[in-house]
């Protein structure tokens, strides 16, 4: 059910607009990052600017006190814009070009994703006549699930990292390590436990490579419930009561100042939107009734992804999870903001020239009138930035944070 405060606040700017627009309460954000702060103490935060680039939203985000997990050298230039220092942007992500590691070697600590990397971070630096300090990427001989490592794209094999002849690269470096294992867990235990490999690993690094360890980030991983009947909240308290011994024992190994991080991915921002669109039309067809709105997959591209997966399942299968772009069936509330009381059974779909454009089928809603207005929940993550806005030519959305004393803010563009 859509907050009172979030439905008034639709419904003005509806009115004024008559497109669709994604709305992000400042409230929402604000609290989901004091939870995480009050419940992980001796954690540090990075915000994953790539699951919602909106610039007022980075600026609420950052007023929380977090930095900043970078994926592209233009959101290494978002951090900086915003103020943050080159301590607090963390750049992580593989295939980084020479471009990028000169735009961001000054404003940002980073990662190195491949061994390759690491060869042009120390040649780049050796050019400057610096010794930089970076991390390093790692893909662990383990997984949140084992105690056996997968292939993948990400990071340098720990087989391969320790194998290798660090100090003949002389201007670069080590202070840190990065793995990434998992996006969206709601199990605490498994999360707990994959601290404790990482604090291992980190362990590890310092023995066998001589590190001096000044930070631990432990990618993100943090979940959220997308389905109220199937999910339960991701325990934060528990979490960080189980940590707690994990972080005393690591800090008296390694030093006190030892940064341990976690990349917050969608859970600050995720529940704090809504998108909000139109019913410009009505349809029966063969027995279906068909409502349809303003910006369907050209808008919030998610809940139509999943209906298109749902299209290629086998009765009874479920489907695996595909992050960002797939969580997982029925991961989005739908209402209608109106008084009518009487339900019917209706398929949410379009105004595009495809048949993709299918948001929900065969959900029940209020029966629903030309000009009322459809919310889907949990609009906040991986939203905006996934969909592709130029489909069709049709009016690209807006965006609006609703402030916690009332006002709507609005940028021309995303952060850059």
């Amino acid at each position: 059910m859509t907050a009172p405060h979030i439905q008034a606040a639709i419904q003005k700017k509806m009115a004024e607009i008559q497109t669709p627009f994604y709305l992000y309460d400042q409230g929402t954000i604000q609290a989901q990052a004091t939870r995480l702060k009050e419940h992980l103490p001796g954690f540090e935060f990075l915000y994953s600017i790539k699951t919602n680039s909106f610039l007022p939203v980075v600026k609420t985000v950052l007023g929380c006190g977090f930095g900043l997990d970078a994926a592209s050298l233009r959101e290494v230039q978002a951090g900086v814009d915003c103020g943050l220092s080159r301590r607090d942007i963390l750049y992580s992500a593989p295939g980084k070009t020479e471009r990028d590691i000169r735009g961001s070697m000054d404003h940002a600590i980073l990662i190195a994703d491949s061994l390759h990397e690491l060869a042009l971070i120390n040649r780049i630096a050796g050019e400057r006549g610096i010794c930089a300090e970076i991390g390093i990427r790692i893909n662990p001989d383990f997984t949140m699930d084992s105690d056996h490592g997968a292939p993948g794209k990400f990071g340098i094999d720990e087989a391969q990292l320790f194998s290798c002849n660090l100090a003949q690269l002389t201007h670069i470096r080590p202070v840190g390590i990065h793995v990434h294992a998992r996006s969206q867990e709601l199990n605490a235990q498994v999360l707990r436990r994959y601290y404790a490999n990482m604090f291992a690993l980190a362990e590890r690094c310092v023995q066998k490579l001589g590190m001096e360890m000044q930070f631990i980030n432990l990618g993100g991983g943090l979940g959220v419930a997308y389905s109220t009947e199937q999910d339960s909240d991701l325990d934060t308290a528990l979490l960080g009561q189980q940590s707690a011994a994990l972080l005393q024992e690591l800090r008296a190994k390694l030093g006190e100042n030892t940064r341990v991080i976690i990349e917050t991915g969608r859970y600050v921002v995720c529940t704090a939107g809504t998108y909000a669109t139109q019913v410009v039309d009505i349809k029966e067809s063969y027995g279906n009734k068909y409502v349809l709105v303003q910006n369907t997959l050209n808008g919030f591209i998610r809940p139509s992804l999943a209906r298109l997966i749902a299209g290629y399942l086998p009765e009874g299968a479920a489907a695996k999870a595909n992050e960002p772009l797939f969580t997982k069936m029925d991961a989005f509330d739908f209402a209608l903001l109106t008084d009518e009381e009487q339900t019917e059974q209706v398929s949410i779909v379009g105004n595009l020239c495809t048949g993709a454009d299918s948001m929900a089928a065969n959900i029940r809603l209020p029966r629903a009138k030309i000009g009322d207005i459809l919310t889907i929940s949990k609009a906040g993550s991986y939203a905006y930035v996934l969909s592709p806005v130029q489909f069709s030519s049709q009016p690209v959305p807006g965006q609006f944070l609703l402030t916690t004393d009332g006002r709507m803010e609005e940028c021309s563009c995303a952060a850059r």
